[in-house]
């Protein structure tokens, strides 16, 4: 029986950037040899298969349609455009604010990598400080990428 909709599924996988740079992986020797691992590196089992239910919107959309009519035990190599992932980066998510306020509003003295939470639930690093302006990137890291990803479908609750 292959994967459809409504199916749980449970797969191994590694991203990549189309230049070969690994972006995120559920395999621990994958993260290590690609220093990935974060706080999870003492504990190897913390790294396990990404499951989600087909068609439920719990992954990317490119991800989501390829492991369609794959089956267990099957692997695939399959490219997802911007598109299909975290979109295009949008200059409209892309804010400036004067130093000072925001300053005041995140706490912290603006540096370029610093991570933002903002009110309304977005997410963004500063990208660059000027004299009297500072400039948020609220896109997704990944927008704007084409990703390539190495999938297994390790197990499968199909109906």
């Amino acid at each position: 029986m292959t994967v459809e909709p409504g199916d749980e599924i449970a797969v191994e996988y590694v991203g990549r950037f189309e230049d070969g740079t690994v972006f995120g992986t559920s395999k621990y020797e994958v993260a290590i040899e690609h220093e990935l691992a974060d706080d999870r590196e003492a504990d190897p089992d913390s790294y396990e298969p990404l499951t989600f239910v087909v068609g439920d919107g719990q992954v990317i959309e490119g991800l989501d349609q390829a492991v369609r009519g794959m089956s267990v035990g099957e692997f695939d190599t399959v490219r997802v455009p911007p598109e299909a992932a975290y979109g295009e980066v949008r200059e409209d998510r892309i804010r400036e604010y004067d130093a000072q306020t925001f300053e005041s509003m995140v706490g912290d003295s603006p540096e370029v990598g610093l991570h933002v939470h903002a009110e309304n639930g977005l997410h963004g690093d500063v990208v660059a400080v000027r004299e009297d302006t500072v400039e948020v990137d609220f896109n997704h890291e990944l927008a704007g990428r084409t990703l390539v990803f190495e999938v297994e479908i390790v197990d499968a609750a199909l109906r």
